[in-house]
């Protein structure tokens, strides 16, 4: 119920996008990269944070998983033993310093079932059909252009594979997104919310999409209200 309400509110406020432009302008606003951490790793193990998040997203053995905005791999070296040596992680960052530093740590802590990849801000250039999950944890506040970084996004899902966002409930320019801009901005490209769920801290949230159809054509993307 309270899946469908959300969603039923959140595309009724979308508007169309302007004519001129590829990929739709948000209309809200964006907040800066200030950190590669989000907080002190030992504070969220505190809380249980990643293992609450990867069991709610059903990482399993042999899965090919994405770490989209992967910073110094908080969840990149705990998700590596989760898929095993079947499986794969690829930590994903736009900072060249930053990537540069994860792959030193990934080497240090012999994490053979993981690459590291430098993306763009709106596109993290994966490859196509690969991928069983895509993270994406307190970094989508950050995105620039949400509607051609998802659009890119719903090319590099495997059939049945699944979009995880964890973010802050708070405006976007105090680093987080409110749900219900979240579901209309996936919604736009053809996702649909399969989960949603308040995390320990009670401001962030875990939020699952699923594609549901044909990505759009970029001028056929909606615009929605950031209020």
């Amino acid at each position: 119920m309270f899946l469908g309400a959300l969603l039923a509110v959140s595309l009724g406020g979308c508007k169309e996008a302007a004519p001129s432009s590829p990929f739709p302008k948000p209309e809200r606003p964006v907040s800066p990269i200030v950190s590669p951490r989000y907080s002190n790793e030992d504070a969220r193990d505190s809380v249980g944070e990643a293992e609450t998040v990867m069991k709610l997203a059903d990482i399993r053995e042999g899965m090919y998983v994405a770490d989209i905005g992967a910073g110094e791999g908080y969840y990149t070296v705990r998700l590596a033993p989760l898929v095993g040596k079947t499986g794969r992680v690829l930590a994903e960052d736009i900072v060249p310093e930053t990537r540069n530093a994860l792959a030193q740590r990934v080497q240090r802590e012999n994490l053979d079932n993981v690459a590291v990849k430098l993306g763009k801000p709106n596109d993290p250039l994966l490859p196509d059909r690969s991928f069983d999950r895509i993270l994406m944890i307190h970094m989508y506040h950050e995105i620039d252009m949400p509607s051609e970084f998802l659009w890119h996004l719903h090319a590099d899902l495997k059939r049945g594979g699944r979009i995880v966002v964890v973010d802050a409930d708070r405006p976007t320019d105090r680093h987080g997104t409110p749900p219900r801009l979240l579901i209309c901005e996936f919604a736009a490209i053809g996702f649909e919310l399969t989960r949603f769920e308040r995390l320990a801290d009670s401001e962030s949230y875990f939020a699952q999409f699923e594609s549901k159809g044909p990505r759009p054509e970029p001028k056929d993307i909606p615009v929605c209200p950031a209020g």
